[in-house]
Protein backbone atom coordinates (compact mmCIF):
# COMPACT_ATOMS: atom_id res chain seq x y z
CA UNK A 1 0.00 0.00 0.00
CA UNK A 2 1.04 3.33 -1.02
CA UNK A 3 2.60 5.83 1.71
CA UNK A 4 1.23 8.91 0.04
CA UNK A 5 -1.65 9.67 -2.23
CA UNK A 6 0.06 11.77 -4.55
CA UNK A 7 3.21 11.54 -5.66
CA UNK A 8 4.49 15.10 -7.30
CA UNK A 9 8.03 14.33 -9.29
CA UNK A 10 10.88 16.94 -10.59
CA UNK A 11 11.86 16.22 -14.05
CA UNK A 12 15.44 16.72 -14.79
CA UNK A 13 18.19 14.83 -12.51
CA UNK A 14 15.36 12.94 -11.12
CA UNK A 15 13.31 10.68 -13.80
CA UNK A 16 15.24 12.07 -17.06
CA UNK A 17 18.90 13.33 -17.99
CA UNK A 18 20.26 15.28 -20.79
CA UNK A 19 22.04 13.14 -23.19
CA UNK A 20 25.44 14.39 -23.34
CA UNK A 21 25.75 14.37 -27.09
CA UNK A 22 23.00 16.87 -27.56
CA UNK A 23 24.92 19.36 -25.97
CA UNK A 24 27.75 18.89 -27.66
CA UNK A 25 25.67 18.82 -30.94
CA UNK A 26 24.12 21.83 -29.99
CA UNK A 27 27.23 23.69 -29.25
CA UNK A 28 28.42 23.07 -32.77
CA UNK A 29 25.55 24.68 -34.70
CA UNK A 30 25.96 28.04 -32.37
CA UNK A 31 30.32 27.62 -32.65
CA UNK A 32 29.70 27.69 -36.50
CA UNK A 33 26.27 30.00 -37.11
CA UNK A 34 27.01 32.40 -34.47
CA UNK A 35 30.34 33.33 -33.74
CA UNK A 36 31.84 36.38 -35.80
CA UNK A 37 34.71 36.59 -33.29
CA UNK A 38 35.70 32.95 -33.70
CA UNK A 39 35.34 31.81 -29.91
CA UNK A 40 36.79 28.58 -29.22
CA UNK A 41 34.19 25.30 -29.27
CA UNK A 42 35.20 25.15 -25.42
CA UNK A 43 34.04 28.66 -25.13
CA UNK A 44 30.85 27.76 -26.64
CA UNK A 45 30.21 25.02 -24.28
CA UNK A 46 31.06 27.06 -21.08
CA UNK A 47 28.90 29.98 -22.59
CA UNK A 48 25.75 27.44 -22.50
CA UNK A 49 26.93 26.05 -18.84
CA UNK A 50 26.98 29.44 -17.50
CA UNK A 51 23.92 30.61 -19.21
CA UNK A 52 22.16 27.56 -18.30
CA UNK A 53 23.09 27.65 -14.12
CA UNK A 54 22.38 31.73 -14.46
CA UNK A 55 18.62 31.39 -15.71
CA UNK A 56 18.22 28.36 -13.17
CA UNK A 57 19.56 30.47 -10.59
CA UNK A 58 17.62 33.56 -11.00
CA UNK A 59 14.24 31.29 -12.19
CA UNK A 60 14.23 29.71 -8.32
CA UNK A 61 15.41 33.17 -6.76
CA UNK A 62 12.47 35.33 -8.54
CA UNK A 63 9.95 32.32 -8.87
CA UNK A 64 9.31 33.89 -12.11
CA UNK A 65 10.21 31.88 -15.51
CA UNK A 66 13.05 32.61 -18.11
CA UNK A 67 11.90 31.51 -21.27
CA UNK A 68 13.73 29.05 -23.64
CA UNK A 69 14.48 31.85 -26.52
CA UNK A 70 15.68 33.92 -24.12
CA UNK A 71 18.05 31.78 -23.19
CA UNK A 72 19.54 30.93 -26.55
CA UNK A 73 19.28 34.90 -27.36
CA UNK A 74 21.79 35.33 -24.49
CA UNK A 75 23.88 32.60 -25.61
CA UNK A 76 24.53 34.21 -28.64
CA UNK A 77 24.99 37.57 -26.69
CA UNK A 78 27.11 36.17 -24.66
CA UNK A 79 29.47 34.68 -27.79
CA UNK A 80 29.99 37.82 -29.22
CA UNK A 81 30.57 40.11 -26.09
CA UNK A 82 27.50 40.93 -25.39
CA UNK A 83 26.78 42.58 -28.96
CA UNK A 84 22.86 43.19 -29.71
CA UNK A 85 22.90 41.96 -32.72
CA UNK A 86 20.92 39.48 -32.70
CA UNK A 87 17.79 40.89 -34.58
CA UNK A 88 18.12 38.65 -37.51
CA UNK A 89 17.80 35.69 -35.62
CA UNK A 90 14.39 33.75 -36.23
CA UNK A 91 14.00 32.52 -32.64
CA UNK A 92 11.60 30.29 -33.35
CA UNK A 93 12.72 28.48 -36.49
CA UNK A 94 15.91 28.15 -33.74
CA UNK A 95 13.76 26.66 -31.13
CA UNK A 96 12.23 24.24 -33.77
CA UNK A 97 15.63 23.18 -34.91
CA UNK A 98 17.10 22.26 -31.15
CA UNK A 99 13.77 20.55 -30.71
CA UNK A 100 14.47 18.31 -33.70
CA UNK A 101 18.29 17.98 -32.50
CA UNK A 102 16.58 16.86 -29.39
CA UNK A 103 14.87 14.10 -30.56
CA UNK A 104 17.80 13.04 -32.52
CA UNK A 105 19.27 12.54 -29.56
CA UNK A 106 16.93 11.87 -26.55
CA UNK A 107 17.31 12.57 -22.89
CA UNK A 108 17.65 9.21 -20.73
CA UNK A 109 15.51 7.95 -18.43
CA UNK A 110 17.86 8.45 -15.13
CA UNK A 111 17.54 5.18 -13.57
CA UNK A 112 16.17 1.81 -15.19
CA UNK A 113 13.67 1.13 -12.22
CA UNK A 114 11.74 4.19 -13.46
CA UNK A 115 8.91 2.78 -15.18
CA UNK A 116 8.55 -0.03 -12.73
CA UNK A 117 8.56 2.47 -9.46
CA UNK A 118 6.10 4.63 -11.00
CA UNK A 119 3.80 1.72 -12.37
CA UNK A 120 3.53 0.34 -8.89
CA UNK A 121 2.48 3.63 -7.22
CA UNK A 122 -0.13 3.66 -10.20
CA UNK A 123 -1.48 0.70 -9.29
CA UNK A 124 -1.36 1.08 -5.45
CA UNK A 125 -4.09 3.58 -5.84
CA UNK A 126 -1.84 6.83 -5.96
CA UNK A 127 -2.12 9.65 -8.61
CA UNK A 128 1.12 11.12 -9.95
CA UNK A 129 2.68 14.25 -11.30
CA UNK A 130 4.76 16.13 -13.03
CA UNK A 131 6.43 19.47 -11.24
CA UNK A 132 9.13 20.79 -13.27
CA UNK A 133 11.34 23.88 -14.08
CA UNK A 134 12.23 24.53 -17.49
CA UNK A 135 15.24 26.31 -19.01
CA UNK A 136 16.42 26.07 -22.90
CA UNK A 137 13.65 23.11 -23.53
CA UNK A 138 9.86 23.78 -23.08
CA UNK A 139 7.13 21.84 -21.66
CA UNK A 140 5.81 21.87 -25.04
CA UNK A 141 8.61 19.43 -25.66
CA UNK A 142 9.09 17.65 -22.53
CA UNK A 143 5.82 16.22 -23.23
CA UNK A 144 6.66 14.75 -26.46
CA UNK A 145 9.53 13.60 -24.65
CA UNK A 146 8.18 11.53 -22.08
CA UNK A 147 5.65 10.31 -24.27
CA UNK A 148 8.77 8.67 -26.46
CA UNK A 149 10.27 7.28 -23.41
CA UNK A 150 6.58 5.97 -22.28
CA UNK A 151 6.51 8.24 -19.22
CA UNK A 152 3.83 9.86 -20.01
CA UNK A 153 1.31 7.03 -19.19
CA UNK A 154 2.17 7.46 -15.66
CA UNK A 155 1.43 10.63 -15.17
CA UNK A 156 -2.28 12.25 -14.45
CA UNK A 157 -1.03 15.72 -15.12
CA UNK A 158 2.29 17.88 -15.95
CA UNK A 159 3.11 21.39 -14.85
CA UNK A 160 5.99 23.49 -16.74
CA UNK A 161 7.20 26.67 -15.27
CA UNK A 162 7.41 28.00 -19.08
CA UNK A 163 3.47 27.31 -19.43
CA UNK A 164 2.56 28.86 -16.43
CA UNK A 165 5.52 31.64 -15.59
CA UNK A 166 6.33 30.02 -12.11
CA UNK A 167 9.53 28.37 -11.30
CA UNK A 168 10.22 26.23 -8.30
CA UNK A 169 10.76 26.85 -5.33
CA UNK A 170 7.87 29.40 -5.83
CA UNK A 171 4.83 28.79 -3.57
CA UNK A 172 2.84 29.75 -6.09
CA UNK A 173 3.99 26.85 -8.26
CA UNK A 174 3.42 23.95 -5.48
CA UNK A 175 -0.08 25.69 -5.01
CA UNK A 176 -1.26 24.85 -8.51
CA UNK A 177 -0.15 21.22 -8.26
CA UNK A 178 -2.22 20.59 -4.71
CA UNK A 179 -5.04 22.95 -6.61
CA UNK A 180 -4.93 20.18 -9.62
CA UNK A 181 -4.39 16.99 -6.73
CA UNK A 182 -7.63 18.38 -5.07
CA UNK A 183 -9.92 18.55 -7.71
CA UNK A 184 -8.93 14.89 -8.60
CA UNK A 185 -9.92 14.20 -4.89
CA UNK A 186 -12.68 16.38 -4.28
CA UNK A 187 -11.08 18.16 -1.73
CA UNK A 188 -10.37 15.43 0.20
CA UNK A 189 -6.57 15.74 0.50
CA UNK A 190 -4.29 17.32 2.82
CA UNK A 191 -0.44 18.83 2.09
CA UNK A 192 0.69 15.80 4.49
CA UNK A 193 -0.76 13.31 2.37
CA UNK A 194 1.27 14.61 -1.03
CA UNK A 195 5.00 14.08 -1.10
CA UNK A 196 7.61 15.91 -3.64
CA UNK A 197 10.36 13.78 -4.87
CA UNK A 198 13.16 15.59 -6.44
CA UNK A 199 17.30 15.85 -6.77
CA UNK A 200 17.45 19.80 -6.24
CA UNK A 201 17.29 20.93 -2.10
CA UNK A 202 16.24 24.24 -2.75
CA UNK A 203 13.66 24.03 -5.56
CA UNK A 204 12.43 20.77 -4.97
CA UNK A 205 12.74 20.12 -0.90
CA UNK A 206 12.51 23.69 0.51
CA UNK A 207 9.38 24.76 -2.12
CA UNK A 208 7.64 21.78 -1.33
CA UNK A 209 7.82 22.45 2.57
CA UNK A 210 7.09 25.75 2.81
CA UNK A 211 3.36 24.46 1.82
CA UNK A 212 3.47 21.58 4.65
CA UNK A 213 3.95 18.69 1.83
CA UNK A 214 6.58 16.06 2.38
CA UNK A 215 9.43 15.48 0.21
CA UNK A 216 12.35 12.92 -0.71
CA UNK A 217 15.64 13.94 -2.06
CA UNK A 218 17.70 11.34 -4.34
CA UNK A 219 20.14 11.47 -7.13
CA UNK A 220 22.25 14.27 -5.71
CA UNK A 221 22.86 12.22 -2.14
CA UNK A 222 22.89 7.86 -1.56
CA UNK A 223 19.16 7.93 -2.45
CA UNK A 224 17.71 6.54 -5.56
CA UNK A 225 14.06 6.23 -7.07
CA UNK A 226 14.11 3.15 -5.38
CA UNK A 227 13.59 4.60 -1.98
CA UNK A 228 9.68 4.79 -2.71
CA UNK A 229 9.46 0.81 -3.38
Amino acid sequence: MNQYKHYSFDLWLTLIRSNPDFKQERAKIFHARYNPLNKSFAEVVTIFRNVDLMCNSINERTGKNIDADEMYLMVISNMNDYDPGFAAVDTEELYREMERLLFNYMPHVYCGNTAGILNKLKEGDSTVSLLSNTGFIRGATLRKVLKALEIEQYMDFQLYSDEVRLSKPNKAFFQLMLGQVNRRYNGRIGPHEIVHIGDNPVADIYGANQLGIKSVLINSNQQTITCLQ
